[in-house]
């Protein structure tokens, strides 16, 4: 055998001895050590570095007083945690452990475990000719584990990927239906306060707990169903959860709003008349009507909020001991009334504005919540109409001084609205109008006035305000006419007949609405007159 033959054989025997090394190291232990790593590693990524302490890798609550969702951004944070440590942990190991320590130390001729030198020269050289089988298999094992560990986190990301997608896909389903089913009812949402008015997407919801507003409780980055708020409390953010339930305020003026009013449909109908034209009593005429129909079974009626009950409790007080009730004073927010027929239901939202606010423009022009009027209930007090008093004379025209008029006309009400509210609109040309006569009790008893029949608009020509009824039928899509006695509707003694025949304007604007009351409008028969009586009480004639 010549030299050169040694030589191959020798290199040959130390290739297959570091080959079977490097495959013993590899497969009996590197391998699974890098594996077991790898996921060890990526496992404690995605839980906290120290319990009960904050992580700075948890996302912070935003101006929003809700905890971000797990699921929109978190557990992509996670998973890159864990995709970044368990990588990490892999060069660290290969680097730091088998080549720096392991490997460099049986080059050395050292115990890896405890870098203590060999005992002889035969186990230092033994150390030497294992030390590059050695530092093969562990790389082997390293780039092993390195691609199966990959494949593995390839799956989880794509796991991941599909269950954020899936979250998503929820949250837009569900927003989506929640935003068909509103614009199928019809649901716009209007605050009803004054000074305010404004229109809003989405209403604010206080936590119950911690009264921390939440001005996005709907689904989304913050949950679907449920949103979990900064001190734990668990607030329903999907109309499907319980949403409606929910106490809730204007975003805006951050005043209290019924709970009703992102699910149902708000009807929006301001009352329009002069100072003392009898806005207030009809109005309390209106909710004894509805709570009439409601007694027979016709409809059901209910406020819409705790407040809107006591003001309606404490205006039946007051009309039980006064017989009337005093005028509008200050701003008032609408009166709301839940009105339902069958499985159909309308927020009702009636404006009594001051009548000094309707006297001028520019007044009329502050009144923003005849921008999202969906039919006006004009209020006609004749008794303040100057060709009106003209013709009265001697008892009659007492009579009229004590149903205390209206500081403006009828016309001159009008004429002041039309324009402006044309203006707030968009156009009347789209609005019904309900026309009101009030004080009917007191017009059967005056001898120079022909009697309110069934046909209203003509009774008003025939006294003189054709013209109106002109510019009522003219200007405005629909325009229905009444005479009311608010007073025989209201307070002690009052008329049933009375009362329902005073929710006939509205329930014929919530008709319009769609609010299926048509035939309860419709059923009513001719205004009969009511007999000519002298009232004895010191206050003179009560005001309809």
């Amino acid at each position: 055998m010549t030299g050169d033959d040694l030589t191959g054989t020798v290199i040959d025997a130390l290739v297959a001895f570091w080959a079977a090394t490097a495959l013993l190291v590899c497969v009996a232990y590197a391998f699974w050590v890098f594996l077991a790593t790898a996921g060890r590693s990526a496992g404690r990524a995605l839980g906290p570095f120290r319990a009960g302490r904050a992580d700075s890798r948890v996302l912070t609550i935003g101006t929003e007083p809700a905890h971000p969702s797990y699921w929109p951004a978190q557990s992509w944070i996670d998973t890159g945690g864990a995709v970044g440590r368990s990588y990490r942990a892999l060069w660290t190991l290969w680097r730091s452990h088998w080549m720096a320590t392991v490997a460099g130390r049986l080059f050395l001729g050292r115990r890896p475990g405890t870098n203590r030198r060999g005992a002889n020269a035969f186990t230092r050289l033994v150390m030497r000719l294992v030390a590059p089988g050695t530092a093969v298999g562990a790389t082997a094992a390293a780039l092993l584990a390195t691609a199966l560990h990959t494949l593995v986190l390839v799956v989880f990301c794509a796991l991941v990927a599909l269950v954020w997608a899936s979250w998503w896909l929820t949250v837009a389903v569900v927003r989506g239906a929640e935003r068909v089913w509103l614009l199928l009812r019809g649901v716009r949402t209007v605050c009803p306060h004054p000074r305010c008015h404004r229109p809003f997407p989405l209403a604010a919801h206080p936590c119950p707990q911690c009264r921390a507003v939440h001005t996005a409780l709907r689904p989304g980055r913050h949950g679907v169903f449920r949103h979990a708020c900064r001190c734990g409390a668990r607030l329903p953010s999907s109309l499907l959860s319980g949403r409606g339930r929910t106490p809730a305020e204007c975003p805006s003026c951050a005043r209290p709003l019924p709970p009703s009013v992102g699910t149902t449909r708000v009807v929006h109908v301001p009352l329009i008349g002069g100072s003392s034209s009898g806005k207030t009593m009809l109005v309390a005429a209106v909710v004894a009507g509805l709570r009439s129909w409601s007694e027979r079974g016709n409809l059901t009626m209910e406020f819409a909020s705790d407040a809107d009950q006591q003001d309606g409790e404490a205006l039946d007080r007051q009309l039980d001991r006064n017989d009337w009730a005093n005028k509008t004073q200050g701003d008032q927010r609408a009166w709301m009334i839940l009105v339902g027929r069958g499985r159909r239901r309308r927020l009702l939202y009636l404006y009594d504005p001051m009548g000094e606010s309707l006297e001028q423009a520019d007044r009329v022009r502050e009144q923003q919540y005849l921008a999202h009027a969906d039919g006006v209930l004009f209020v006609v007090d004749v008794l303040a109409d100057r060709t009106v008093r003209r013709a009265l004379h001697g008892a009659d025209d007492t009579l009229a001084d004590g149903a205390r008029p209206a500081a403006q006309g009828p016309v001159d009400t009008y004429q002041g609205l039309t324009g402006e509210l044309a203006a707030l609109t968009g156009g009347r040309g789209d609005l019904p109008v309900a026309v009101v006569v009030t004080k009917r009790d007191v017009l059967d008893r005056i001898e120079a006035l022909p009697a309110p029949g069934a046909r209203v608009d003509e009774w008003l020509g025939a006294i003189g305000l054709g013209g109106l009824v002109r510019g009522f039928t003219h200007d405005f899509k629909a325009t229905g006419f009444w005479a009311v006695s608010a007073s025989a509707a209201t307070g002690t003694g009052a008329l049933d007949s009375e009362r329902r025949r005073a929710a006939e304007p509205v329930l014929w604007l919530l008709a319009r609405s769609g609010l299926r009351v048509a035939a309860l409008v419709e059923s009513r028969g001719p205004v009969p007159r009511q007999g000519r009586r002298t009232d004895t009480r010191k206050q003179g004639v009560r005001q309809g």
